[in-house]
């Protein structure tokens, strides 16, 4: 099974010592990053996990940040992720068996190291149960894939705030333009 890992500063340490695990375990592993315990942004990372993230496929996720909260909130932006924070290894059995989950969150200031090899050997390994878990599921996956998040009142709301705020910038600077051009011709 291929396992995608990935990490900002505050997981980083955590992240390698899950990767040198996993690897020992015999998971194909590809590290997106961080490489470094220097400050860098979650989404960025988040970001680059998404684009070897692929859709409809059987690997799994671990993504770590200081808390797991910021990195499991920008995956669940993701297309094709379902992502869960796990504190608990009963966290990592109960989101795979009703949830599907396949990205694993953990925080790298708050979860031990033997604790978080517990939560991602469960992740790993626990399977879905589907049935009425697989209804559920399958709602969750045809709502975030029929509806981009542009379409929706907040997204849309974004959108056009955004256009309207890029329209009243570029008028104004077009006034000010004419404005200094007509002045220097009468002055």
């Amino acid at each position: 099974m291929k396992v995608i890992i990935g990490s900002d500063h505050g997981g980083f340490s955590l992240k390698e010592i899950l990767r040198v695990h996993l690897i020992d375990q015999s998971y194909d592993v590809v590290d997106v990053g961080t490489f470094s315990k220097d400050a860098c942004d979650y989404p960025d990372i988040v970001t680059k996990f998404g684009q070897e993230f692929p859709e409809k496929s059987d690997y799994k996720g671990i993504l770590l940040c200081g808390s797991g909260q910021g990195v499991c909130i920008m995956a669940n932006r993701m297309e094709g992720m379902r992502a869960v924070l796990c504190r608990t290894p009963d966290d990592a059995h109960m989101s795979r068996r009703h949830n599907d989950a396949n990205v694993c969150c953990l925080g790298g200031r708050v979860t031990s190291s033997e604790e978080a090899i517990k939560i991602v050997d469960i992740f790993l390994t626990e399977h879905f149960m589907g049935g009425r878990h697989a209804r559920r599921v399958a709602k969750i996956d045809s709502y975030l894939g029929s509806v981009p998040w542009t379409s929706t009142p907040i997204g849309i709301f974004t959108v056009m705030s955004v256009v309207a705020l890029s329209a009243f910038a570029y008028e104004l600077v077009l006034k000010e333009k004419l404005y200094a051009f007509f002045k220097s011709l009468f002055m």
